[in-house]
C-alpha cells in the first residue's frame, strides 16, 4: 500500500488512527475523513498484529483511497504504542490523532489545521467549550473528564477546556521537542497538552460534538489508567503554581 498526500512531497497532515479489530466498521470512518478533510494528508491506520480484522478492509480501501495506508505497530501491543508507532512513521508537519469508532467529527479537522498553521503547538477538538457537546459515554467517565478539563483550564492555565480528549492535532516541531513519557493508553493527549502549556507553547481548541461508539468494544480502561491521568493533572497544577511565584 502506498503513502498518500501532496504530490511531489510529504503531505502537510498525517492522521494517525490506532485500531483493534474494527473490521468493516472502520470503512465509513475512513471514507468520511477522505471526503471531508481538504488539507493534503495521509491517513495511517495502525494495528498490533497481522490478523487484525481491520487490515483487509484498509488494504481493500487503499486501492480506492490513495491517501490511506496501513502500518503494523512494532513497539509493543496497546493503543499507546500504536499511536507512538503511527507518529514515528508519519511524514506530515502536522499530526492528528483520531479514533476508528466514529466518535470524532471529520469536519473540524481543517479548522484545526488553520490554528496550527497560525502557531498553535496543540489544537484540541473540545467537547466542553462553547459550541461543543458530548453524546453518550459512561457517566463516571464523562464526569471525571469534564471536571478535569474545566479545572485545568481555569486553574492550570491550559488553553483548552478538553485536555483529555485524544482527538488532537500537534505540530511536528513540538513533537520533536519533547520526549513521550506516557505509560498507559490515552493519557498521551493529556501529557502532550500539559507539556505544551508548561513550555509556553500555544494550545488552542475548536468545538466538536463527540459521540460514543455504537458498535464494537471501547479500549478505554478508566480504573487502570486513572493514576496516569492524575500524574499529568497534578503536573499542570504544580507548574502553574511555580509560574506564579
Amino acid at each position: 500500500m502506498t503513502s498518500g498526500g501532496a504530490t511531489g512531497g510529504a503531505p502537510e497532515l498525517s492522521i494517525v488512527i490506532p485500531v483493534f479489530n474494527e473490521g468493516e466498521r472502520v470503512e465509513p470512518v475512513l471514507r468520511a475523513l477522505a471526503a471531508s478533510v481538504r488539507t493534503p494528508k495521509e491517513i495511517i491506520i495502525v494495528w498490533d498484529f497481522d490478523a487484525d480484522s481491520t487490515r483487509p478492509v484498509v488494504e481493500r480501501l487503499g486501492l480506492e483511497l490513495p491517501d490511506l495506508r496501513g502500518h503494523r505497530n512494532d513497539l509493543g501491543r496497546g493503543v499507546l504504542n500504536a499511536m507512538r508507532a503511527g507518529i514515528a512513521v508519519s511524514r506530515g508537519s502536522l499530526v492528528l490523532i483520531s479514533m476508528a469508532d466514529g466518535s470524532d467529527e471529520p469536519d473540524v479537522v481543517d479548522p484545526m489545521v488553520v490554528l496550527a498553521r497560525e502557531g498553535a503547538a496543540v489544537v484540541s477538538a473540545s467537547r466542553y467549550m462553547r459550541g461543543g457537546r458530548q453524546v453518550g459515554g459512561p457517566p463516571v467517565k464523562r464526569l471525571l473528564s469534564r471536571v478535569a478539563g474545566l479545572t485545568l483550564h481555569w486553574f492550570g492555565g491550559v488553553g483548552t477546556h478538553d485536555p483529555t480528549n485524544n482527538f488532537k492535532l500537534y505540530r511536528r516541531d513540538f513533537l520533536d521537542s519533547i520526549t513521550i513519557e506516557s505509560e498507559a493508553g490515552f493519557e498521551l493527549a493529556l501529557e502532550l497538552t500539559v507539556k505544551a502549556t508548561l513550555a509556553g507553547r500555544r494550545v488552542s481548541e475548536v468545538p466538536t460534538t463527540w459521540r460514543d461508539r455504537t458498535a464494537g468494544e471501547s479500549r478505554f480502561r478508566l480504573r487502570q489508567w486513572l493514576p496516569h491521568y492524575l500524574r499529568w493533572y497534578l503536573a499542570a497544577l504544580r507548574g502553574r503554581i511555580r509560574m506564579r511565584r
